[in-house]
């Protein structure tokens, strides 16, 4: 078992948010295809089958509070998903990461312990620096969902966070996952299922184990590990990290204002690590 220790959780969370934002990037051209939500579709879809398969939870075994949060952070996650998909194919991904991480952000600030709330201002200022909302002429479809996505990622934090202490590993994830696939079929799987080619579904397996078996995973196990204030103020990562693979992968070049804004969220990400640890917690 990895140690509970800041430096570990900040590892997790980095990788998760690499893995995110790769599969984000990776997912533009696939959902020219089947559109967005057909993409969160088939990621959830996918993420739910392997995490049965490979964790196979027995529900029956959790405590009842712990199954009603995993059954909820299925739903949170489900709409975090599809909305942050909608809104990256709208805006820029830079930009799109920017205002989702508006959530995190709202967690850190509420929940931080004195002394550390210097990292949440720093993160804000290099969001509104990232985003740059001065410039005018943004998708405002693009805006709202992620915004939207924002409060879900706000709830998926507390909730990941609140089950990563009441079960062991990853069976949380395994009820949650599924959930979160029921939700998104409902959504949008009868739609987009006449349109899914052999093709298309084995890139949505690959994007499923890119983007949420990985990064959820590591998050859920990164939450072990730091505060939701320390995690959530680490995630002000994110826009930098979209910005970085945006220029590498989608060649979006950034302007001066954002390579500031990277630099503030470093600073922040730095502020996490030191004053990020959590006490050893008993699961089941």
């Amino acid at each position: 078992m990895l140690p509970s220790t800041p430096r570990t959780g900040v590892v997790l969370a980095v990788g998760a948010m690499l893995s995110v934002q790769l599969g984000m990037a990776v997912s533009v051209s696939l959902a020219n295809q089947i559109g967005p939500t057909g993409v969160a579709w088939l990621r959830l879809a996918w993420a739910g089958v392997l995490l049965l398969v490979l964790v196979r939870p027995r529900p029956s075994a959790f405590r009842r509070p712990a199954l009603l949060a995993c059954l909820v952070l299925g739903v949170a996650t489900a709409g975090m998903t599809i909305l942050f998909m909608v809104a990256a194919t709208r805006l820029p991904l830079g930009t799109a990461s920017a205002l989702e991480f508006l959530g995190p952000l709202t967690v850190a600030i509420v929940r931080g312990r004195s002394g550390t709330r210097l990292w949440p201002v720093l993160a804000a200022a290099g969001v509104v620096l990232l985003t740059q909302p001065w410039q005018g002429g943004t998708d405002l479809i693009g805006i709202g969902c992620a915004l939207a996505a924002a409060v879900c990622w706000g709830a998926y934090i507390v909730l990941t966070q609140r089950v990563g202490d009441e079960v062991s590993g990853l069976r949380g994830l395994a009820v949650s996952m599924p959930v979160a696939g029921l939700v998104a079929t409902a959504v949008h799987g009868p739609a987009v299922v006449s349109h899914v080619t052999w093709p298309l579904v084995l890139a949505g397996l690959g994007l499923a184990v890119l983007v949420p078996v990985v990064p959820f995973s590591m998050e859920m196990l990164a939450l072990r590990r730091l505060t939701a204030s320390a995690f959530g103020t680490l995630m002000s990562l994110e826009p930098a990290i979209a910005l970085a693979l945006g220029l590498i992968v989608l060649h979006q070049v950034p302007n001066v204002a954002a390579v500031a804004g990277v630099a503030f969220v470093v600073a922040a990400g730095i502020g996490a690590e030191r004053t990020g640890a959590r006490e050893p917690v008993a699961v089941s």
